[in-house]
């Protein structure tokens, strides 16, 4: 028996899907109900490693976390990670296949990957109770329709019923509503069962004539209207947001437990990935994160951080072109802590020889660390774990980049004491892995070096739980869900399917 499904689609990219989906699978399995998200195609540079070693999209990592399970490549089989303006690497059912310009890929390569897309959902609705299906950008991308295979080209194939969100804080919500509905074909149309208020301020009797109006245009009920609440963003696709940086920065802040606060700077570098590492630091009281692209800003940071890339002899360039390349020398040389996550640790390296991803060939890194990389064509996708600071450690690697550590001290070791990855030299210290700072001894056994090198007196709270805070996280989305929607109404669509006989909206989309 095929489980039940439903699509979130959005007026537009950042309106909530990727939230409300994630509150939709937990409110589910709160309920009892077993269930899965999936998203067909993502685009974004944060990434996540699956227990079977496939790369996917980190909203998609945690959807699941908020279903309670495991990871998959199955709940996004196609991944595209933007190496520049024009042309992404193609990742799918976790492992990258190749480059690809858009023209190329929406010219026909991703129609061929349908049936490998189809062939995913299925076996999940297979499997659970009712899969949570997350759409891309807007399903009445007219220009794109023939092609797609995440909106309302997998509604239409997979017989799924297509709930539309929209972000009222941006303004035009029911414009946009209307128009997403009238740009799509009758075929189309029949499966778009409603509506989702997102990020409402203020007193929802004043908004209830509109939603009246809009049912009277469209034929289409409104299943919810969401207040605006802060720091609700779980792991971004893209953007500068950092999800729990946003919590701790907007909502009641704990007192740092020490004396002095710990100012951390985190270079923006080209094609950042995975800027979602300094989450676990920014969730600690006492710790202030920002994002910096002058080296002026560097000057009062206790610790700099250069963050994971899609392209690091790109970044490597632009930390030079803005003065950051040399800002970070005085800092090394000072004995003031730099650390570099992936890229950014091959970026402090001595040489970096790349014939695979910049096909630059041979280029000098900064020399902080005592590390050749060599990119090899194979992608380095795993779950490691091992001991850093007389601490556990665990985390993830997605690179191309191959360490040739020449001498420093390992940054982490296995329980035999040898080094497993990175490398540090005095205050300068890097690695491969991401996420290892959602570790809590390591991250404030790290934090403690830090506060000493930097001779400030803050002190880690002894009780922070990054985990702790992304399940808090995540049951406040599925309070949200269960608070201000029509949790039966949604339930029904899931189980049955659209409404029949939903009105067509001229004019429809253009032949």
């Amino acid at each position: 028996m095929t489980g039940g499904g439903l699509l979130v689609a959005g007026t537009t990219s950042d309106a909530g899907k990727s939230v409300v989906t994630a509150g939709i699978c937990r409110w589910l399995v709160r309920q009892g109900v077993k269930v899965a998200p999936f998203k067909a195609q993502n685009m974004s540079l944060n990434s996540f490693v699956t227990r079977e070693g496939a790369e996917i999209g980190r909203a998609q990592a945690m959807q699941a976390q908020a279903c309670r399970i495991e990871p998959t490549a199955l709940m996004n089989p196609v991944l595209l990670k933007p190496g520049g303006e024009r042309s992404s690497q193609v990742v799918l059912l976790g492992r990258p296949v190749g480059e690809m310009s858009a023209r190329g890929y929406h010219g026909g390569r991703q129609q061929r990957l349908l049936d490998t897309v189809l062939d995913s959902l299925a076996q999940l609705r297979a499997t659970y109770d009712a899969v949570i299906c997350e759409g891309a950008g807007s399903p009445a991308e007219i220009n794109l329709r023939r092609t797609d295979i995440v909106n309302m080209g997998i509604a239409r194939n997979a017989s799924l019923p297509v709930l539309v969100v929209g972000d009222i804080d941006r303004g035009g919500v029911f414009a946009s509503f209307f128009g997403t509905v009238a740009l799509l074909s009758r075929e189309d149309q029949e499966l778009v069962a409603g509506f989702l208020v997102n990020k409402f301020r203020g007193d929802v009797s004043l908004l209830e004539p509109g939603l009246d109006m809009l049912h009277g245009l469209t034929g289409r009920h409104t299943y919810g209207v969401l207040p605006f609440r802060h720091g609700l963003g779980i792991d971004e696709e893209d953007g500068l947001a950092v999800s729990l940086r946003g919590a701790v920065r907007e909502s009641a802040v704990t007192a740092p437990v020490g004396e002095d606060v710990l100012r951390i700077a985190v270079c923006a570098v080209p094609l950042m990935s995975n800027f979602t590492d300094v989450d676990a630091l920014a969730a600690e009281p006492g710790v202030v994160v920002r994002f910096v692209d002058r080296p002026e800003e560097l000057a009062d940071a206790d610790l700099v951080v250069v963050p994971g890339t899609r392209g690091t002899v790109r970044a490597l360039g632009w930390l030079r072109e803005r003065g950051l390349a040399d800002a970070l020398l005085r800092r090394a040389a000072e004995g003031r802590p730099v650390l570099g996550i992936c890229g950014g640790y091959q970026i402090l390296g001595e040489r970096i020889d790349d014939d695979v991803e910049s096909r630059a060939g041979r280029v000098d890194g900064l020399g902080l660390l005592p590390v050749r990389v060599r990119f090899a064509r194979e992608k380095t996708l795993e779950r490691p774990v091992g001991r850093a600071l007389e601490e556990s450690v665990e985390g993830y690697e997605i690179h191309h980049g191959v360490a040739d550590v020449r001498g420093g001290e390992a940054f982490v070791s296995d329980d035999g004491g040898h080094g497993l990855d990175g490398c540090r030299v005095g205050q300068t210290w890097g690695t491969h892995w991401h996420g290892s700072l959602e570790s809590d001894g390591f991250r404030r056994a790290f934090l403690r070096e830090v506060a000493a090198a930097a001779g400030r007196r803050f002190v880690p709270a002894p009780d922070t739980s990054f985990a702790a805070l992304r399940e808090e996280q995540l049951d406040r989305l599925g309070d949200l869900i269960e608070q201000h929607a029509d949790t039966d109404a949604l339930w029904r669509l899931v189980e049955s399917g659209a409404p029949p006989g939903l009105p067509f909206v001229p004019p429809g989309a253009p032949a």
